[in-house]
């Protein structure tokens, strides 16, 4: 099979070039032309590295995906690739075709958890992150005067039934539960009852299961408070014992307890990281500088060894891979586990994880995140602020605190840590926003720490008051 080619190979606008993938508002910054031209250098990079050309490619429940899909498929199979298409799914299921197809790269066309009117690119090359210097690398491609050309072969695959078997082949349910499953309409509806008709020793209760690109019921973002209302309300009236709200592409786990308590990454994580400390002697795990204070002291705790590393699942892939970590993650619910799987994150598996776990328990889910310390905390909250000045702000932050009384971690942004407790601002590597976060151990310590960030912010000329 062959697709219509009417593109051209072009330089890219580098405000697609993110850190950890590319992307940008279709239309606009990125285009039809932008697919293909990843298609062409991305499949230059792979032609010249394998024998073999194999590309997975899948794609999003987005409006835009399919013809941004079919412009990739163009560019990649004129640069002599061979094209691995398994069609719409979750972006987990595209990262499984790369192992379970044996391919040599993957990519998948997603806008992730942002709004309906941006899409882009996420990339493995030979079971490693495909980011960085890596995409920037790709602008020089575009200009090459001896780019690869050939002709491909386009084969399209069905690994739904694959996937689905791969993620349950060791889960099983000591109890019953009743558990809310929020899709957000994004894609992991495509196999959400495949999953639900097999975990038969349960109730379920899916909403929003419709793939949607749109999103009529509410953002794909599960860190965002307002986008677990419907779940929360979930919840409560059914009397679930949890809930489950996934991202746009559904590697993003958001939590909710029976009590209709958020529970977020850094939370949920101690139960599995308590698990996982069972299964090998001093692992080391690994979470982001977003994360709570009290993960890293309970986690030391479990007799494992936790690393604070900067935020981002691509780079937190590769130093799993370093350092040989059975189970990390990071707070905005992109958690991977090298233990029984493969090490990239899947909100399913996490999920399905997590069930277990919960079904090997006599208490509840919220009795359970009771035995851990209270902590008084905002939430991830983003700051929008020019994209060119977003670093620059940072900077000029870490400048006025230099001599901050308390401990300062500046391997991401700059996180300050003292006898109130911690603050963080840093610069999102995926959109031109600051994310900020406090938090303490006494709720009357919050304000001060709060204020300590509107004041920075206000320093660098941005205005911004946290709405808690």
């Amino acid at each position: 099979m062959e697709l219509e080619n009417n593109f051209i190979l072009e330089r890219f606008n580098p405000d697609v070039l993110r850190e950890y993938d590319i992307r940008g508002i279709v239309n606009k910054d990125l285009t039809a032309n932008t697919a293909y031209s990843i298609g062409r250098t991305f499949g230059h990079i792979v032609c010249s590295k394998f024998s073999e050309k194999k590309i997975a490619i899948g794609y999003d429940g987005r409006l835009t995906s399919p013809s941004l899909y079919d412009a990739l498929c163009a560019g990649l199979l004129e640069s002599g690739a061979n094209v691995f298409s398994i069609g719409l799914c979750p972006t987990p299921m595209a990262y499984f075709a790369h192992y379970h197809l044996k391919t040599d790269a993957a990519v998948m066309v997603t806008g992730s958890h942002n709004p309906p009117e941006y899409n882009g690119f996420k990339m493995v090359l030979n079971k490693h992150s495909f980011f960085a210097d890596e995409i920037q690398n790709l602008q020089s491609l575009t200009t090459l005067k001896n780019i690869l050309t050939g002709q491909g072969k386009l084969n399209n695959f069905d690994i739904r039934k694959e996937y689905v078997k791969n993620n349950l082949k060791n889960i099983k349910f000591n109890k019953r539960m009743k558990i809310a499953w929020d899709i957000a309409n994004g894609s992991m509806g495509t196999v959400i009852d495949s999953f639900t008709n097999q975990l038969s020793r349960a109730e379920h209760i899916v909403i929003n299961k419709e793939v949607d690109g749109t999103f009529p019921n509410h953002h794909p973002d599960p860190t965002v408070p307002k986008n677990m209302e419907q779940l929360i309300k979930t919840v409560i009236s059914n009397s679930c014992d949890i809930g489950l709200g996934f991202d746009g592409d559904g590697d993003r786990l958001g939590v909710v307890d029976n009590k209709g308590n958020i529970i977020w990454a850094d939370q949920y994580m101690l139960l599995l990281v308590k698990e996982i400390s069972n299964l090998y002697e001093n692992p080391k795990i690994i979470m982001d500088v977003k994360s709570s204070k009290v993960f890293f002291d309970e986690v030391k705790k479990f007799n494992c060894e936790p690393i604070m590393f900067k935020t981002g699942h691509s780079p937190i892939k590769e130093k799993m891979k370093e350092v040989k970590s059975p189970l990390s993650g990071e707070m905005s619910g992109h958690i991977c586990y090298g233990d029984d799987f493969f090490g990239y994150d899947d909100a399913m598996y996490v999920g399905l994880r997590l069930l277990r776990i919960l079904s090997n328990e006599e208490i509840s889910l919220n009795e359970l995140m009771g035995l851990y310390p209270k902590t008084t905390a905002t939430p991830e909250t983003r700051v929008n602020v020019e994209e060119i000045r977003k670093f620059e702000i940072i900077n000029e932050i870490k400048n006025r605190l230099k001599d901050i009384k308390g401990k300062i971690i500046d391997i991401d942004g700059i996180r300050v840590e003292n006898d109130k407790g911690w603050f963080l601002i840093r610069a999102s590597n995926t959109q031109n926003q600051l994310t900020c976060r406090a938090e303490s151990l006494n709720k009357d310590d919050l304000p001060d720490l709060i204020k300590l960030i509107e004041n920075q912010l206000k320093l660098s000329g941005v205005e911004f008051k946290f709405n808690l």
